[in-house]
Order: structure tokens, then C-alpha cells, then sequence
């Protein structure tokens, strides 16, 4: 589903480096964990995948079911089906959450050939929806994230990625700022909406999201490369261990660096 090839990108306009040659194939119906220190490259791998207009690709591509994206707009990775929740949701002042998802789930159906929803069809498909992550009716009528807390934040990222039920979910430090109940109603919802057709990228720095979240595979980035790769115990070991043993002996295509 996506292929990401010897992935270098800068921060525009400033020529500085971020990731250096980035390699990862994920498929059809699998979880993957990236994890690493701060600085690592691993939100900017995420935004990079969206279309973050912040950053540029110097070199490498990014495949989606086999088709190279560098050249779509951010709408047209997302009407393609390609979801990023952001470490820091934004907050949008007098826009409501269902007039939001309506005209997001209503475009990208349009965009696919589906039939649009009217309000009332919307409102009951939404109704559904909110049970996945225990989300309160009343949200719908809030503007979107104004006075949320961190919590229901990421919640309500959960929900966004619940209604409009994207192929390929990019969920950038989903259990950040999250309480143990939290976490764990954040965590059922994606392990509910997670299927054989679709493919969870989770970022984050902590093993314990993996606790309730089982990853196929586990890669560490460093330095803005992904320098080990593994099976959930990677993940248990670098709760151990921390980073400092990977920045020290890391390596790259099996060989010392």
C-alpha cells in the first residue's frame, strides 16, 4: 500500500535536512510503530506522506498503491484515502464538528463516485460513529477542538479518522497527553476500525500505546533514518534500554554506522 524509497526531505525554502533516506514498505492490513527521541524525523515522515506543504522531497518518492503522490495536493492524498492526525490537533473556531465531517466525508465520496449523505442520513451515520471512541453527542455541535482538552483532542482525531475511513491512517503521537482511560478508549477505537484492506502507521515515543495497539512491525528512527526494525519485543527492549544504545551501535542496511 505504501512504498516509501530513499526518502530525503528539507524544510522549505531553508535547505536543511530532516530525513535522510528513508526506507519502509507497508502493507495491506498491517500496524506499524515508529519510534524515536525527538528530532528523530518521525513527524515529519508523517506530514511528508499528508502532503505537509511545509516540506520538500530532494530526493527518493513515495509510492501509494503503486503510484508515486509527491505530485498530489494534500485533498487529493486524502480524497485517495491517506489520514493524518496531528500531534497537536488544531483548533477551528466556529466551524462545528458535523458541519466539518459532513463536508469532508461528502467530498471525498464525491471524489470516489459514492453517494453524498444529507444532513439527516449524516447525523445517523455520525450516531454510530461516536460510540467507537465514547464521544458525547454534544461534540458535534462544538466547534472543532475550541476548548477541548488534550484528551478529547485526540479523541476527536480518533473520531475524524472513524468517520471518514481512510485506506492508509497516519496517527502521529495518538497517545500523547492521554490518561490510562483515555489511552484505552483511543486505542479500542482504532483497533476496531482496523481492517485486512486498510494500514495503521503509529508514531510515538513510549512503549505503552503498544500495549493495547499490537504492532506488526516496530522501526526506530534516528538522525532522520530508520536505523532497526523489528517485532514488538523491539519495542520492550527500547523501553529497557532507551535510544542511547541504538545512537551509539545503530545501523543502517545491516551494516555498523
Amino acid at each position: 500500500m505504501l512504498e516509501i524509497k530513499d526518502l530525503h526531505v528539507e524544510v522549505e525554502g531553508e535547505g536543511i535536512e530532516i530525513l535522510k533516506g528513508v526506507n519502509l514498505t507497508v502493507n495491506k492490513g498491517e500496524i506499524h510503530a515508529i519510534m524515536g527521541p525527538n528530532g528523530s524525523g518521525k513527524s515529519t515522515l508523517a506530514k511528508i506522506v499528508a502532503g505537509h506543504p511545509e516540506y520538500e522531497v530532494s530526493k527518493g518518492d513515495i509510492l501509494y498503491n503503486g503510484e508515486s503522490i509527491l505530485e498530489l495536493d494534500p485533498d487529493e492524498r486524502a480524497h485517495a484515502g491517506v489520514f493524518l492526525a496531528f500531534q497537536y490537533p488544531v483548533e477551528v473556531p466556529g466551524v462545528t464538528n458535523n458541519t466539518l465531517l459532513r463536508e469532508s466525508y461528502n467530498t471525498i465520496a464525491a471524489s470516489r463516485g459514492r453517494e453524498e449523505l444529507d444532513p439527516l442520513e449524516f447525523d445517523d451515520y455520525l450516531r454510530d460513529k461516536l460510540e467507537l471512541v465514547d464521544m458525547n453527542p454534544d461534540f458535534l455541535e462544538r466547534s472543532v477542538n475550541a476548548g477541548f482538552s488534550g484528551g478529547e483532542k485526540k479523541r476527536n482525531e480518533i473520531f475524524q479518522m472513524a468517520v471518514l475511513e481512510p485506506t492508509l491512517s497516519l496517527l502521529d503521537e495518538t497517545d500523547s497527553g492521554l490518561d490510562i482511560d483515555a489511552l484505552r478508549i483511543v486505542a479500542d477505537g482504532i483497533n476496531k476500525l482496523h481492517g485486512e484492506d486498510d494500514a495503521v502507521v503509529l508514531i510515538t515515543h513510549y512503549q505503552r500505546l503498544l500495549n493495547y495497539i499490537v504492532p506488526d512491525h516496530v522501526h526506530v528512527m534516528i538522525g532522520g533514518k530508520i536505523v532497526k526494525s523489528g517485532g514488538k519485543e523491539l519495542a520492550i527492549e527500547l523501553e529497557e534500554k532507551g535510544y542511547d544504545w541504538l545512537e551509539t551501535h545503530a545501523t543502517v542496511n545491516g551494516e555498523a554506522k
